[in-house]
């Protein structure tokens, strides 16, 4: 499936305060699909989240010889197949509406699709009885879903487009007669039997690789001083919910109206990007500029050139929109080691760590410690 890429602006606010090909899904660009627990991605929906971490536990009663099999796994894929069905409202019970639908499989190259599959479910899953369509948060083939489908959410119905029962689906196709997920080849193996493309692959492990990073807690074992003010300060206001304009040198605080996608702040106490930025570095007797662009002036200014491993632990970390010139960051974090960061990053989600990989356009950083 083709993978939309999304760059939600945060903080820039005013100083006062298928399995068997690619197939695309039509998916809108949002600035609220967070989820409501520190340590993980900012970009997945919290019932979504929880779909994934449920499906790890049973997978073993299906599929007893199972190994490695973890949510970052489920989310990556899920990544790239739906984006997590942001802007579908996914109901307590997992159910997503609308349904998610790829195009028909009929050859025409819409999508990228050349190959004609014929139709096998007379439209129960994917609408039509005119061909093929892949369906779900996860883009199951109906033919596929009927091997591998399974009652997730305790319904006693395997429904694809149902976020509990599409998840486990995954899992036990992902874990095939018995594949050690831990070992990397076999991950490989299992993601090109989801769809037979390198380029596919390679984007899934490098999400994986992300979630797996960002569910980590940071090694701050040989941090301290002033960074250890700062880190500490940040990741203690893990959970709180994001607001747009939100938070200042004294902690968090109601924001403002509005975000680019029409969220407000102001019935919300929280803190935006550079609103947590700005409080933890007060900790650390360090005033910052209001704004993340503005954030990018103070200290020694780190180029996006040098990568990420540039960072040290309690570097600030930005995004542009054009990487380059500072005056499109519409971004910042606290970097936390291990290619993490300490993030606020949008409505809807609240402060965690995240993977610096999460957001698009690197736009280096800047160290004030």
């Amino acid at each position: 499936m083709t993978l939309l890429m999304f760059a939600a602006v945060c903080c820039a606010v005013p100083v006062r305060n298928a399995i068997s090909a690619y197939v695309a899904v039509e998916t809108d660009a949002q600035d609220d699909g967070g989820i409501a627990e520190g340590g993980s991605p900012a970009d997945i929906p919290p019932r979504m989240l929880a779909a994934y971490k449920k499906a790890v536990q049973p997978v073993g009663k299906h599929v007893p010889k199972c190994q490695g099999m973890r949510w970052p796994i489920l989310a990556g894929i899920a990544k790239v197949e739906s984006n997590h069905a942001v802007g579908r409202n996914i109901a307590a019970n997992g159910d997503i509406r609308p349904k998610i639908h790829g195009v028909l499989l009929n050859g025409s190259g819409q999508g990228g699709n050349t190959t004609v599959v014929p139709d096998t479910d007379g439209g129960k899953w994917d609408g039509t009885s005119q061909g093929e369509r892949a369906v779900g948060p996860l883009q199951f083939l109906p033919s596929t879903w009927e091997s591998v489908g399974e009652d997730g959410n305790g319904d006693r119905v395997a429904d694809p487009h149902n976020a509990d029962d599409a998840a486990l689906g995954a899992a036990i196709y992902l874990c095939g007669g018995g594949r050690d997920l831990t070992k990397r080849a076999q991950l490989k193996a299992a993601i090109w039997q989801y769809n037979h493309s390198d380029e596919y692959v390679a984007n899934v492990l490098g999400r994986i690789d992300q979630y797996t990073a960002a569910a980590k807690d940071p090694d701050l074992k040989n941090v301290s001083g002033k960074v250890r003010t700062v880190i500490d300060a940040a990741l203690s206001q893990r959970g709180v919910p994001y607001s747009w304009g939100g938070g200042n040198a004294q902690g968090r605080s109601y924001g403002i109206c509005c975000s680019p996608g029409g969220k407000s702040g102001t019935t919300v106490k929280g803190f935006d990007c550079s609103g947590l930025t700005t409080y933890a570095y007060a900790k650390a007797g360090i005033s910052l500029p209001r704004t993340a662009a503005a954030q990018a002036s103070v200290g020694q200014r780190i180029p996006a050139s040098l990568g990420t491993r540039a960072l040290k632990v309690g570097d600030l970390v930005f995004y542009a929109y054009a990487p380059g010139r500072d005056s499109t960051i519409y971004h910042v974090g606290i970097y936390a080691g291990s290619g993490q960061m300490i993030n606020a990053a949008r409505p809807g989600t609240v402060v965690r760590l995240d993977s610096v990989n999460v957001m698009s356009g690197y736009a280096g950083g800047a160290r004030l410690l």
